[in-house]
């Protein structure tokens, strides 16, 4: 099995999510993958919908080289703004 680094799999979420927060971590061994993600194209879209866009840009890994993914999503809300 190849093994997949966290940067890897942060940069392929970013990829596919333009100015997304992302977090990954491991648990339970190298091949097992926590990330957190919020991302402005989250707005409007499901839970499910947002899980499966993230599974999109990480196609080809689960299962092979990722075992296991614990994500959690969120919209990333547009920046508060500035008191003047």
């Amino acid at each position: 099995m190849d093994m997949i680094s966290i940067n890897e799999v942060r940069e392929r979420i970013e990829a596919a999510l333009p100015g997304a927060k992302v977090q990954v971590g491991t648990f339970s061994g190298l091949d097992h993958f926590e990330a957190v993600v919020h991302a402005p194209q989250f707005r409007g879209k499901s839970l499910i919908e947002q899980h499966q866009m993230v599974y999109g840009a990480l196609e080809g890994l689960i299962g092979n080289a990722m075992h296991a993914l614990a994500l959690k999503t969120r919209v990333l809300e547009d920046a508060a703004p500035t008191e003047e």
